[in-house]
């Protein structure tokens, strides 16, 4: 039989398998995935959560992999989506598609090579890492910040993973993973639980190029160098969106041969290349790794320190914000001193393998090596020909020096030459059509630039009434958001919201002190329970507030996407403002300026555009079964009042409107009071 033409009976077998039936949109997605794989096209395809999307790609990417020999990369951008894919979805498709074909397709997890413990590190093979903050420049901590080079891997832990133990201190933490070394089957640090810091992970696991390679005593051991191997014999690999981003970034090499490309939770696709292209220069990081390569390979670095005291002396007087013509000429002067440092100080660090400190030798090598590239790009002539945007900036709270950032202005090229191009690709996401079209997302992942290619969007709908289940409260009465923070109207409406659902809100915030604001005023008008970001780890934080129906949690960014909540735990989603970018933000300011010259509506395509977003990610958080019941309430007037409101409400799941704040609150009572209804 052809199993690309049995899509719907795999695909009954395989939904009968975890209890459930076969949704119309599980179905159409499937078939026009299918369909995609045969023609070599791409797809967007938009499903709603609970439509069951994961099934429906993976059940004709893993028959068309038995039945084409064709490898397929699954891409996903949580930890929770890649557990359930790898740990769930996927050997339940794959006995699915052996039973019938006589063929069990592999599957595979590969992640960037820093996210595995180092055997030869555990045993005293590399030197114990005294400057925590050295590897900002080879490779960002956990949460998703940017890299700070080209083509560096970063680990890819966005949403709520294993926490480090309550009041766990660092030599704690170092000793457990000592211990954990010797019983660990895969050396992945997402498989520790509880987990550990970024500076207790730092001290047993190296970057891909701090690795000994094949000159490690352990190679025959190696955990990251295992993972490969099993990549490259699978049938499916599983993956994360920065190991996409270093592929688009130039190193295609860092994934194995594939065909077909499946990209889940593509809305944060262009986001996460953007992070991985995102190049940072301070002179702290210049000093730190000039002593680095002083301590373990031996070489005069005098030029190197010099050049860090003469960027640091330039970085002084530069004042925040985009540097729209590139670097001035002092501060340029001062980045030919770092690049001809760095440039003599690798050509003097060449690799020794038997070298008593190989370990010690090939970190500070790597970080040289990484610390030029950096300053070689900030020379070049990327700003003048707007392919990347400059800007200096200084960490809030004035603890850290000023440094250079230099970010892509826009990665649609990318992408579509290194991801996209020569293969089958399925982008899909319960948002992708933003104001009731696909162009907007078609052009910021590069399919629009495919001639050749044929591209479609499909939205599949979602299985929720969601005009039944939730209500889309408008607070039309309130003023417009200022820049003094959240107004005292603002927040007597939240207080009003909250009392009225009996707690069991999650609160959407623009910015830390506007939910440390929220949080300081429920606390002292309401008795139940509020939690606000930043008092604890987050994953410990979404725990409790889902163990108390009563809870309530505000925060801001990472609150907003990928933290699932279903039940009553979670009746009440307030969002405080419009989430516009800030007007100051170099890259979303180069964008507009580029839209507008050539005669677009910079505002609809720049800020409107990545409004819609994060607005129909945070209203997402409502609904997430067919019995949830709820409100979401936004208290921006301008939803309702300002003529680009449609295009964002479009954005949004179709919940009920209303401007009404007392049908509103009558609903919530409702609720809480066990009333399963949000009639309206």
């Amino acid at each position: 039989m052809s199993v690309g033409a049995d899509t719907g009976a795999l695909l009954d077998a395989a939904v009968a398998a975890v209890g459930g039936a076969r949704r119309e949109g599980q179905l159409r997605m499937a078939e026009a995935v299918a369909q995609t794989l045969d023609e070599g096209s791409h797809l967007l395809v938009q499903a709603g959560t609970g439509t069951g999307k994961s099934l429906a790609y993976l059940v004709p990417v893993l028959a068309h992999a038995v039945e084409k020999g064709e490898r397929a990369v699954v891409s996903t951008a949580t930890l929770a989506l890649q557990r359930q894919v790898l740990a769930q979805d996927a050997p339940l498709v794959a006995d699915i598609v052996a039973e019938r074909t006589g063929a069990r397709p592999k599957v595979a997890l590969l992640k960037g090579w820093q996210n595995y413990l180092c055997l030869h590190k555990v045993a005293g093979g590399y030197p114990v890492e005294e400057e925590p903050g050295l590897f900002a420049v080879s490779a960002a901590t956990d949460g998703g910040l940017p890299a700070a080079g080209p083509a560096v891997e970063q680990p890819d832990r966005r949403g709520p993973g294993p926490a480090p133990a309550a009041r766990e201190g660092l030599g704690e933490q170092v000793l457990r993973l000592r211990a954990w070394s010797e019983e660990t089957g895969t050396g992945d640090r997402d498989d520790l639980v509880p987990g550990v810091s970024e500076r207790a992970w730092r001290q047993v696991s190296v970057t891909r190029m701090e690795c000994l390679g094949q000159r490690c005593p352990m190679i025959s051991e190696c955990f990251p160098e295992a993972a490969r191997v099993s990549a490259r014999e699978a049938d499916v690999v599983v993956t994360n969106h920065a190991m996409l981003g270093i592929a688009a970034s130039g190193s295609p090499g860092v994934l194995p041969e594939h065909d077909v490309l499946v990209v889940d939770e593509a809305h944060e696709l262009a986001e996460r290349v953007t992070a991985q292209a995102t190049a940072e220069l301070s002179a702290s990081v210049v000093e730190r790794t000039a002593r680095l390569a002083r301590r373990h390979a031996g070489v005069g670095l005098d030029n190197l320190e010099t050049a860090a005291a003469s960027l640091r002396a330039r970085l002084e007087v530069v004042p925040d914000g985009r540097l729209v013509h590139g670097l001035p000429a002092d501060l340029r002067d001062a980045v030919i001193l770092v690049e001809a440092g760095a440039r003599e100080a690798v050509g003097a660090m060449k690799p020794e393998p038997g070298a008593e400190d190989a370990g010690g030798r090939a970190m500070a090598r790597s970080a040289m090596v990484v610390l030029h590239e950096i300053a070689e790009r900030l020379l070049g002539d990327s700003v003048a020909a707007r392919r990347d945007v400059l800007w200096c900036e200084r960490p809030r709270g004035g603890m850290e020096q000023p440094r250079l950032r230099l970010a892509p202005l826009d990665v649609a090229g990318p992408v579509a030459s290194q991801l996209l191009a020569g293969r089958a690709a399925v982008l899909t996401s319960a948002t992708l059509a933003l104001g009731g079209t696909f162009d907007p997302m078609a052009r910021s992942l590069g399919l629009t630039l495919d001639d050749e290619t044929p591209w479609r969007g499909l939205d599949v709908g979602s299985p929720f009434d969601y005009a039944r289940q939730g209500i889309l409260y408008t607070a039309r009465h309130l003023p417009p958001p200022g820049r003094d923070g959240t107004s005292e109207q603002a927040l007597d409406e939240l207080v009003a919201l909250v009392r009225a659902a009996g707690g069991a809100t999650l609160g959407l915030f623009s910015s830390r002190r506007a939910a440390e604001a929220a949080t300081e005023r429920l606390r002292a008008e309401l008795d139940t329970p509020v939690l606000c970001q930043g008092e604890d780890q987050l994953p410990t934080l979404v725990r409790r507030f889902v163990e108390d129906e009563a809870t309530s949690l505000m925060g801001t960014l990472s609150l907003w996407q990928g933290v699932d909540v279903p039940g009553p735990t979670c009746r009440l989603v307030v969002i405080d403002r419009i989430p516009f970018p800030r007007p100051d933000d170099p890259v979303k300011q180069a964008r507009s300026e580029v839209v507008a010259a050539a005669g677009g509506n910079a505002f609809m395509s720049v800020a409107a555009t990545h409004a819609a977003l994060l607005l129909a990610q945070g209203a997402g958080r409502l609904v997430r079964r067919t019995d949830d019941r709820g409100v979401v309430a936004v208290l921006d007037p301008r939803l309702a009042t300002a003529r680009y409101g449609t295009f964002l409400t479009r954005s949004m799941p179709p919940l009920w409107p209303t401007s009404d704040g007392e049908l509103t609150r009558a609903a919530l009572r409702r609720l809480s009071a066990g009333t399963a209804t949000v009639s309206h």
